[in-house]
Parts: structure tokens; C-alpha cells; sequence
């Protein structure tokens, strides 16, 4: 909205000029998620305790501590998320870029079938919602009709390729087959997320550290001056991505407030499937899917310790981890939650750092 009203009055009134840079655009949508969250975050939790009495459903197998303290806690709380990311987008964004489009609608799409799984949950009592391959089908055809409308909007001198980082000049071109890659990104992006999410405030920072990273990648991305410098891919209009990277750490620090030790909300499905969702596709967008492999490294070895505990076991019959995915293995260890969930974070920032590095080395 501000941006076309800076596009339309600019000539009338010249401080509006200020809503046409892109970097105080994603400030303000930072703040304006934010603040939002806050407001009306309380709210939201009160209706979703109203409608959930007894809470998320706690694997009954899982930490023994787990039923004990997050019993009664609701989940959901990713309509919390989604709703500031929504607001933020539609005052600050420039609605005329179709990336932002395909990245909103990502993250809504996702977010719905993560919000029928929770819905499931709750209503039936138990913690497995929705078969997991009708939700992995669904996750599939969103993946493959957003991989399809962002290559419409991409070079054909790109679209389909792959880029290392490290190197300058190896990129790979793999057709038809990035489709499969495509999906693997955005699929396998959202429910990383998801796996991680099983403490309070596990996350969601870590969401927001890959989204602030990203910022900056579709930034310099979307500016022919930066992107020259830096030796990576010009991808026209992307810059305007920054705004929804911003949305979505304001958001998620808005919902950190209430999703600290101990959670007042769990986001659930509704809100890691969404913002797994979008990340992915962010990825496939700047064509850094790789680099998001790499800040986004802490969800990739989550999901590495789910697989290789489920391999091992019909393989050999033996567990490698105390529990899986990962941060459940530490708490059989017996360390305390908050010291897994900040210790988590310093791994995420240190990765968000070894991936921006990977834009300058090459």
C-alpha cells in the first residue's frame, strides 16, 4: 500500500519518496509484524485455549518431562504468524511483484495443510494427525505449482540450474529434472522445520535467523551492482523479497514473546509447515537452495538424525540416538531445555554466517 502511494504522490509530497527503498520498506515491515504480533497475540492464544481444552496432543513416547510441563498448552499458533506476516506484507510489500505472491501463497498453502493436521490433532486427541502421505502428496503438487509459476518468471538462462557455492563459474543445468530438486528444497524445507519444532522456542528463531539471511541474499540478489560484485546470479525484482524475509522476523519475534520457556503456544504444524514452506521457496527464487541447505543446516540435521534412527532401526534393530529427531536425543542426556535451545541457536548463527560467506568465496 505505502509503496503505491509513493509511486502515485511522490511528485506531491517528496518525503514519500522514502517508501520506495526497499531497505526501509523491510524495516517497517519488521516492526509492523512485530508489533502486530504483540497486540494480538493474547488474543489469538486465548481463542485457540478456548477452542483446544486440553492442549496439543504430547507423544506419549516422547521425554517424560514433555507430558508434565507442555501438557494443556495449545498449538496453532502459527495463524499468529501468518496473520502478521499477511498484515505486514499487504502495508509494506510491492504487490505488483509476483515473487511476493508466490512466496505468500506459499506460506499460506502450506500453512493450511498444516493447520487441517493440527486441527485433526486436537479434535481427535491423538498426536498423528493427517496420514503423513496424504500430507507429503498435497506438500508435492503446492511445490511443483510454485517450482512451475517462478520458472515462468525466471531467465531461461537460469531457471533450471543449480549453483554451487564455493564456486564461480559451476553451475548446473538440469532441466526438467530441477523439478525434482525443487521439491526436494521446498518439501524437505517445511518439514525440517517441522521436525525441529518440539522445544519452546526451538524454531522459530532459527526460522528467523534463515529469513534475515535471506533478506540480505534476495537483496544483493536483486541488484545488478551487488550481484556483479559479489559474482552470483542477477535475478531481476527479487530485491523486493527482503520485505517478506522482514515480515517474517518480526513475526517470529513477536511470536518468540510468547513461545519462550515456558510456551504459552506451541505454533504447530500450521506455523512450521508455513514457514519451512516459504523459506524453500525463497530458495528456488534467488537460486540459492544450496546455501540454504547450509544456514538452514541445523533443520537439515534434524531430519538427518529422524532418518538415520528410522534406518538404523530396520536395518539393524538398533537405535543410534537416545531419541529422535535430534534435541529429544540430548534431553534423554539430561540436559535442561533451555541450554539445547540456546545452544541450537548459536549452531544456526554460526551457519547463517558460513553461508553468507559463501556469496564473497568463490
Amino acid at each position: 500500500m505505502f509503496n503505491y502511494l509513493a509511486t502515485e504522490f511522490t511528485s506531491f509530497f517528496s518525503y514519500l519518496n522514502l517508501f520506495n527503498y526497499i531497505t526501509f520498506r523491510t524495516g517497517a515491515a519488521i516492526l509492523t509484524s512485530l508489533f502486530f504480533s504483540l497486540i494480538f497475540g493474547e488474543i489469538i492464544i486465548s481463542k485457540l485455549s478456548q477452542i483446544q481444552p486440553i492442549g496439543q496432543p504430547i507423544r506419549e513416547d516422547g521425554p517424560e518431562n514433555h507430558i508434565i510441563k507442555k501438557s494443556g498448552t495449545p498449538t496453532m499458533g502459527g495463524v499468529l504468524i501468518l496473520g502478521s506476516i499477511t498484515i505486514s506484507i499487504f502495508l509494506w510489500a510491492d504487490l505488483s511483484n509476483k515473487f511476493i505472491w508466490i512466496c505468500f501463497f506459499s506460506s499460506i498453502l502450506f500453512g493450511l495443510v498444516g493447520f487441517i493436521d493440527d486441527y485433526q490433532k486436537v479434535k481427535y486427541k491423538n498426536h498423528k494427525g493427517i496420514k503423513a502421505s496424504t500430507r507429503i502428496i498435497f506438500q508435492i503438487i503446492i511445490s511443483l505449482i510454485i517450482i512451475y509459476f517462478t520458472q515462468q518468471l525466471l531467465s531461461e538462462n537460469y531457471k533450471s540450474t543449480l549453483s554451487l557455492p564455493f564456486f564461480k563459474d559451476l553451475i548446473l543445468n538440469l532441466g526438467i529434472f530441477y523439478y525434482i530438486v525443487g521439491v526436494i528444497v521446498i518439501v524437505g524445507s517445511a518439514n525440517a522445520v517441522n521436525l525441529t519444532d518440539g522445544l519452546d522456542g526451538l524454531a522459530i528463531v532459527p526460522v528467523m535467523i534463515v529469513a534475515l539471511s535471506f533478506a540480505f541474499i534476495s537483496y544483493v540478489s536483486g541488484n545488478i551492482i551487488f550481484s556483479e560484485y559479489l559474482q552470483i546470479l542477477y535475478i531481476q525484482n527479487s530485491g523486493e523479497l527482503a520485505v517478506f524475509c522482514g515480515a517474517i522476523v518480526g513475526a517470529a519475534l513477536g511470536f518468540l514473546w510468547f513461545n519462550a520457556p515456558p510456551a504459552k503456544v506451541f505454533m504447530g504444524d500450521t506455523g512450521s509447515l508455513a514457514m519451512g514452506g516459504a523459506l524453500g521457496s525463497l530458495a528456488i527464487i534467488v537460486k540459492h537452495e544450496i546455501v540454504l541447505a547450509i544456514i538452514g543446516g541445523l533443520f537439515v540435521l534434524e531430519t538427518l538424525s529422524v532418518i538415520i534412527q528410522v534406518l538404523s532401526f530396520k536395518l539393524t534393530g538398533k537405535r543410534i540416538f537416545r531419541m529422535a529427531p535430534l534435541h529429544h536425543h540430548f534431553e534423554k542426556k539430561g540436559w535442561a531445555e533451555p541450554t539445547i535451545v540456546i545452544r541450537f541457536w548459536i549452531i544456526t548463527i554460526v551457519l547463517a554466517l558460513i553461508g553468507l560467506a559463501t556469496l564473497k568465496i568463490r
